[in-house]
């Protein structure tokens, strides 16, 4: 294994198998008679985040890799089916880990939140539009920063300046970006008082802003035009290019684009993955101390 990799790998397992313990309720429901599975949930999460990590978007290039050189970590190693099967069936399990190690980081309670959207391409051609199990749910959407249309769903995002994920939600390509915030906001369990929300235009919205204060929550965007200045204004820039940075983070080292799911819970669990990799790796670096961003992942993607 990468020695880079090592140290947070072997503490990420030792810590989602403690977790484990202690909330059983966690574990995916299995037959209540029958072979248990030879790869524990521990080891499955863990092979998932080395996976994205590693930049492996191909499950069977990684297990042929792992075969080779994680064979002391993991005494056994699934086929491709079955470590497909198991990552579609514990969606559950790999929010209930995100949440938990996010709580563990200093970062968690920073009264500054970004908030934003990122496409997740889901096909191209119309032949894969026409026969996806997707449809439904993914939807063409348009995405500016690139000037162009896609097909697929949107990530939402809601993070702390280190990059941390606090929310985040899966949605079609045309769901409004302001009710998907509010929702993630309200479902999410989190303490929102006293906290600061930088988003950009796309969040105008008065009855928006009006709910966010409800909430304690005070909103930073552009101001238009025709408005006066707003608060906040000069720290827009810098705070709007780390979630750009976050999300490009997601796309380049972590392959967000490139997920390869073609059921729903097929997407779900490729893109559960990438972000627990990118929760892991901040958890590690800020637990540790270690140096540069908390959100670095240069150490572990060789």
């Amino acid at each position: 294994m990468n020695p880079d990799l090592d140290t947070p790998a072997t503490r990420l397992y030792v810590t989602i198998d403690d977790l484990l313990i202690d909330h059983p309720e966690w574990l995916p429901e299995r037959p209540v008679i029958g072979i248990a599975p030879k790869l524990s949930d521990a080891e499955l999460l863990t092979l998932a985040v080395i996976q994205a990590l590693l930049g492996f978007t191909s499950e069977a290039r990684f297990l042929r890799h792992a075969h080779t050189h994680l064979r002391p970590w993991f005494p056994y190693l699934p086929e491709r089916p079955g470590y497909n099967k198991r990552l579609r069936h514990s969606g559950q399990l790999f929010q209930h880990v995100i949440a938990h190690l996010a709580r563990q980081c200093p970062s968690w309670t920073d009264d500054v939140w970004l908030v934003d959207s990122t496409p997740v391409e889901c096909g191209r051609s119309r032949e894969t539009v026409k026969r996806s199990d997707l449809a439904g749910w993914a939807t063409y959407g348009y995405c500016a920063s690139h000037s162009r249309w896609f097909w697929g769903l949107r990530l939402h995002l809601i993070c702390t300046p280190s990059g941390l994920p606090v929310a985040y939600a899966l949605a079609g390509a045309k769901a409004d970006e302001r009710d998907t915030a509010l929702d993630m906001i309200a479902f999410g369990d989190l303490d929102s008082t006293g906290i600061t929300l930088i988003a950009d235009k796309g969040y105008r919205r008065a009855s928006f802003e009006h709910q966010l204060n409800q909430a304690g929550i005070t909103l930073i965007r552009p101001n238009l035009k025709s408005e006066k200045q707003r608060p906040g204004g000069r720290y827009l820039k810098a705070f709007r290019q780390i979630i750009e940075s976050v999300n490009q983070t997601l796309k380049a080292q972590l392959d967000l684009e490139r997920h390869g799911g073609r059921t729903k819970p097929g997407v779900g669990a490729r893109i559960l993955q990438r972000i627990l990799a990118l929760t892991a790796a901040i958890w590690h670096n800020e637990t540790t101390g270690r140096d540069g961003p908390a959100r670095s992942l240069t150490a572990y993607d060789h």
